[in-house]
């Protein structure tokens, strides 16, 4: 028995060994975008929405042009879309950006964290800034309500001239994704959140968000961001992505429809990427080579590419 404890022991302190030697390697990596430029938020004037449970949303609009409006994912704000909503206004649209219910400078009301309200938060969003033939971008946790949206409330389908499901899902997120079945057990108990605040456990769940390239000023700024969530009030909507399954309605959707995934995202695998391209009709995959999950920064350019597509393709018809 005192053998089994001392090569316990002994495996733990090599597992953390050799787990230190892989998060100083990747703090050696290059930063392809500086850390001051990661942490700016998007510019534009800050409109504050006010919703029937007590809801109050943060949202920033800038610029003239075709509608686009961002929904960021799970644990984050609205800061994600600072490289892409930069980039769209110099490109002449206008761009909507909001912290989700919960998240960032936004509330949460009486009717609390959910796809339900949460989709509802998305119509009453293009409602407030009078959003027609709009472009709707969803990232994580932002296409999966998006995906509610589109379904549910036909004013949302109504606005949009495009949607661009982008490194997501339609539930069962747990399907071929080994990844989500350790991390969302882990940020249930509050695990997860407790780790990341460690130099070692934070490099790596970092860079568990990002593909084949780490980048270190991604990773710090992502977790400053993500650990100042109260992840207690959000964990709704988390349980919410294994549980609920939209897969089979997708041939309902008639919006214009952009997949995009990362070919090295764990959170998101290219798997339900395909999924929900053969379920959405004339729906359209681009897979981003080693990118991951962080694609809004690993690649945003890509993701420009796509909403001018969708504008594009409503001049051409």
């Amino acid at each position: 028995m005192k053998s089994k404890l001392v090569w316990g022991a002994a495996g733990v302190a090599v597992a953390a060994v050799a787990a230190r030697a892989v998060a100083a390697g990747i703090e050696r990596q290059p930063d392809p975008v500086p850390r001051e430029v990661l942490r700016r938020e998007p510019e534009g004037e800050e409109v504050f929405l006010s919703r029937p449970d007590g809801t109050v949303l943060r949202a920033v609009v800038a610029g003239d042009g075709p509608p686009v409006v961002l929904a960021h994912g799970y644990g984050v704000s609205l800061l994600e879309w600072n490289l892409v909503q930069a980039t769209l206004v110099a490109g002449g649209h206008r761009v909507i950006v909001f912290d989700q219910r919960g998240h960032g400078g936004s509330t949460c009301g009486a009717d609390g964290i959910g796809s339900g309200p949460m989709a509802q938060d998305y119509l009453a969003v293009l409602e407030h800034f009078d959003v027609g033939d709009a472009v709707l971008v969803g990232h994580s946790m932002g296409g999966f309500v998006a995906l509610r949206a589109v379904l549910d409330h036909p004013g949302v389908a109504r606005r949009l001239r495009g949607l661009v499901l982008f490194a997501t899902w339609a539930g069962r997120i747990y399907d071929g994704a080994p990844h989500n079945r350790l991390q969302i057990p882990l940020l249930e108990r509050g695990v997860l959140q407790q780790l990341a605040r460690t130099r070692t456990g934070g490099i790596l769940f970092g860079a568990a968000q990002c593909g084949k390239r780490p980048s270190p000023a991604m990773i710090d700024v992502f977790l400053d961001v993500f650990l100042r969530q109260d992840h207690a009030l959000l964990l709704p909507i988390v349980r919410a992505f294994a549980r609920e399954d939209r897969y089979p309605r997708l041939p309902e959707i008639t919006v214009p429809t952009v997949v995009m995934v990362g070919s090295a995202d764990r959170s998101t695998p290219p798997s339900h990427a395909r999924r929900l391209t053969a379920g959405i009709p004339g729906a359209r995959l681009v897979t981003v080579p080693d990118a991951g999950h962080m694609l809004n920064w690993e690649d945003p350019q890509a993701l420009v590419e796509a909403v001018v597509s969708l504008h594009e393709a409503d001049r051409a018809d």
